[in-house]
C-alpha cells in the first residue's frame, strides 16, 4: 500500500468549482486503488469543503515557513506526495525533498495559472486573450515548479500541447488528467418545461466574476430587451457584496449565490451563458450543462479543451456549424455587433424548438467525445509505475537536477528567514 500525501492549497470543494472536483476525484481514486491517503493544507477552515473523513482520508492542518512541517512530513513517510499549485510546490518542494529524498513529487496544475494571467492581461490591454504573453515571469515560476516535478497532471490537451511545444516540457514529465464528468440526470426536461438563463461559477476565480460583470453591464440588458419575460439566475459560491449589489428583480438579474444542487438547476434552465473572455483548463460548467442537455452560449476560452482547437469558430470568433452545443460569440465584448451576435444567438436558441433541441442533442454528443479522450494509463497506475522506478526516471531529467541544484535556493533561504523572524 501506498502512502500518498497531497499537499491543498486549500480545501477540496466539489461543489463550489472544476478545481475542487477535480482534487476530489484525485482523492476518490487514490482511496479506490487502496492507497492510504493524508491531506496538508495551510488553508482555513472552508463552509462548502468536502468531509475527507468519510473517505478514510487523515486531514493536518500545516503551517508556513516552519520547521514543523518536515516534523510532519517524516512521520507520515509518504511515497507519493501531490502538490496542490505551483505556490505549493514552491513552499513545500524543498521541505519534502530534505526530509523524503525518494518521495514522488507530483505537481497537480488545476490549470496553468500563468497562462490564464497572461489572457487576463492581454484582455486588460489589447481585448483580446489570444494577444497573451506567454513570457512572463509567472510562466517562469510555473514551468520551473513543472520541471522540479517528477510528474506535471495537465487537465487540458491545448495545455499539454502548449507545455511541449512552446516551453519544450518533456512528455515524460506530464500526465493528461482530464476533469471528471459527473453523471448525467435519468430525465431531460424538454423546451417546453425549461425556462430562464444561468450562469454558474466560484465568485472568487477572476474569469467567472469578470464574465459575471460582462453580463450585466452589456449583454443581458441587450438580451432583456429582447426577451422581456426572461430572467437571467446568477449561482457561485462565495458572493461578495459586490456582487450581491448587483442583484435586480426588475432587469431580471437575479444572483441567487451558493448552488446546493448544480444538477437540477441546470436541468431546469433553457440555456447557461458563460462569456468568458480569458482562463484557461477546463470550465465544468459547461460539462455540467451539457450532462443535463442543456445549450449553452460561450466563447472560445470557455470552449477551449472540450472541443478540438481551431474547429470552433470562424475568422469572426463565431461558432461553426455542427460543433458547438448551442453558440460561441466572441471575447471583444467591446465591440457593438459582439453584443448583437450575443442578442441574436440568445433570442435564436431561447425561442425556436428546433434550433434549441438541435443543440441539445449535440451536447450528448460533444460529451461522449470528450468523455471519449482518456489518457494513456490511469492515473493510480502511473503513479505506481513512477515510484517503482523513480531513480532511472530522475536520471532522464537534466534540467529537473539542474533547477533543484540553482532555484529553489532563494525560496528555501526566505522561507527559513521568515521562520527566524517568527521565532
Amino acid at each position: 500500500m501506498l502512502n500518498v500525501v497531497i499537499i491543498g492549497y486549500v480545501w477540496p470543494e466539489p461543489n463550489s468549482s472544476a478545481a475542487g472536483q477535480n482534487m476530489q476525484s484525485i482523492i476518490t481514486r487514490c482511496v479506490a486503488n487502496k492507497f492510504n491517503v493524508s491531506f496538508l493544507t495551510a488553508a482555513s477552515e472552508s463552509e462548502h469543503k468536502s468531509d475527507l473523513a468519510t473517505f478514510g482520508v487523515d486531514s493536518y492542518p500545516i503551517a508556513l515557513n516552519c520547521t514543523s512541517f518536515n516534523v510532519l512530513i517524516e512521520k507520515l513517510k509518504p511515497d507519493v506526495v501531490i502538490f496542490d499549485r505551483y505556490m505549493t510546490e514552491e513552499q513545500f518542494s524543498w521541505r519534502v525533498k530534505e526530509s523524503c529524498p525518494d518521495a514522488v513529487r507530483i505537481l497537480n496544475t488545476e490549470d496553468l495559472h500563468s497562462l490564464r494571467q497572461a489572457r487576463h492581461n492581454a484582455v486588460k490591454q489589447s481585448g483580446d486573450a489570444k494577444d497573451a504573453e506567454l513570457n512572463s515571469e509567472l510562466a517562469q515560476r510555473e514551468i520551473a515548479a513543472i520541471l522540479r516535478s517528477d510528474l506535471t497532471l495537465i487537465i487540458s490537451e491545448p495545455e499539454m500541447a502548449l507545455l511541449t511545444e512552446y516551453y519544450g516540457v518533456p512528455k515524460t514529465q506530464l500526465h493528461y488528467h482530464p476533469l471528471v464528468i459527473g453523471e448525467s440526470p435519468s430525465y431531460s426536461a424538454p423546451f417546453e418545461a425549461r425556462s430562464h438563463f444561468v450562469h454558474i461559477g466560484n465568485f472568487r476565480h477572476a474569469p467567472n466574476w469578470d464574465a459575471v460583470l460582462q453580463l450585466k453591464q452589456n449583454i443581458w440588458p441587450a438580451i432583456k430587451k429582447a426577451l422581456p419575460h426572461a430572467e437571467l439566475h446568477i449561482y457561485g459560491a462565495y458572493p461578495p457584496k459586490k456582487a450581491t449589489q448587483l442583484h435586480n428583480d426588475k432587469q431580471g438579474f437575479l444572483v441567487k449565490g451558493w448552488a446546493e444542487d448544480v444538477t437540477s438547476l441546470m436541468a431546469g434552465a433553457k440555456l447557461l451563458i458563460a462569456p468568458l473572455r480569458f482562463g484557461a483548463g477546463i470550465k465544468g460548467k459547461l460539462l455540467d450543462a451539457m450532462r443535463c442537455s442543456t445549450p449553452s452560449i460561450t466563447t472560445w476560452v470557455g470552449a477551449e479543451g472540450i472541443i478540438p482547437s481551431g474547429k470552433s469558430e470562424d475568422d469572426k470568433g463565431r461558432q461553426q456549424p455542427d460543433v458547438w452545443p448551442g453558440a460561441l460569440c466572441s471575447t471583444d465584448i467591446s465591440k457593438p455587433e459582439v453584443i448583437e451576435d450575443y442578442v441574436n444567438q440568445a433570442v435564436s436558441l431561447y425561442t425556436n424548438k428546433d434550433i434549441w433541441e438541435s443543440a441539445s442533442l449535440q451536447a450528448k454528443r460533444v460529451l461522449d467525445m470528450f468523455s471519449a479522450k482518456q489518457p494513456d494509463m490511469l492515473l493510480t497506475d502511473k503513479i505506481i509505475s513512477l515510484k517503482n522506478d523513480i531513480e532511472a526516471h530522475r536520471k532522464s531529467l537534466f534540467m529537473q537536477s539542474l533547477l533543484w541544484h540553482q532555484t529553489l535556493s532563494a525560496s528555501k533561504y526566505m522561507s527559513q528567514w521568515i521562520e527566524a523572524k517568527n521565532r
